[in-house]
């Protein structure tokens, strides 16, 4: 197809093997072995195919089901995402609804509405945002917004900004912030990471606030706050803290 044409917005038919959209694309509903997309397509319906490959704007209305999933570009999904194998991000994912894949990757940015599933593993470097998580393994680099449950058999998160945790439930946690350098401190640029809950074997944290941890081996690096221990501190920072603190907001008009 050219760029110059626009689907018509009926259904495929169910014998259709291979679609290949160019340009401006609009249609009722997708169902295909192999979906390609080049430039800028919009399905107002549920889309079905064994293989897409996305290079531009993709926007689905209804539910997409899919063998897997390779996206350079933008993606939207109103509907529940249900991706059997690899599901491959480099740009922007936008899901209104629960997202499942077997394997995840993330250049950029996922924002999901519903709950997350990954069944092996989900390797993020950008930004994740999702109401929970349940995966095999969590390795992530960037930002983290997952207020529910994280529940994996291993937590590896290095955060570059703020970021925050509800409780997180593995056998292995790393959690490492930045810290703050002298240029942070001058401007009040905080990049605090927050946990409810952190419940495993084995707990490695660095500038990392965390309300309460269930462990046996807790390692404490610089800048950690822990208000709750259940279990042994096996090393500890000086610049860590276990146990109730208090904070003074900053003055007003101090604060840039």
């Amino acid at each position: 197809m050219t760029a110059s044409v626009v689907a018509s917005a009926a259904s495929l038919p169910s014998g259709v093997e291979v679609l290949d959209d160019r340009g401006a694309v609009r249609r009722g509903s997708v169902r295909a072995a192999r979906w390609s997309v080049s430039g800028r397509a919009k399905v107002a319906g549920d889309v079905d195919a064994g293989e897409i490959v996305n290079r531009g704007l993709l926007s689905v209305g209804g539910r997409l089901s899919a063998g897997s999933v390779r996206s350079r570009g933008s993606l939207d999904v109103e509907g529940p995402a249900e991706v059997r194998g690899l599901l491959a991000l480099q740009g922007t994912l936008h899901a209104a609804a629960t997202v499942h894949a077997a394997v995840l990757t993330v250049h950029g940015s996922a924002r999901c509405g519903g709950s997350v599933r990954v069944d092996r593993l989900a390797t993020v470097d950008g930004t994740l945002e999702a109401p929970d998580l349940t995966t095999g393994a969590l390795r992530l680099e960037g930002v983290a917004h997952l207020p529910g449950s994280v529940r994996a058999v291993e937590v590896n998160a290095t955060l570059r900004e703020a970021s925050e945790f509800g409780q997180v439930l593995a056998r292995v946690v790393r959690l490492h912030g930045k810290l703050p350098n002298l240029v942070d401190k001058v401007f009040f640029h905080e990049r605090v990471v927050s946990v409810l809950r952190i419940e495993a074997d084995s707990v490695d944290l660095e500038g990392v606030d965390v309300a309460f941890i269930r462990s046996p081996r807790v390692v404490l690096g610089r800048g950690c706050h822990v208000t709750e221990v259940e279990g042994t501190v096996v090393r500890q920072h000086s610049s860590s803290h276990v146990g109730p603190e208090s904070r003074t907001p900053v003055p007003f008009g101090l604060r840039r």
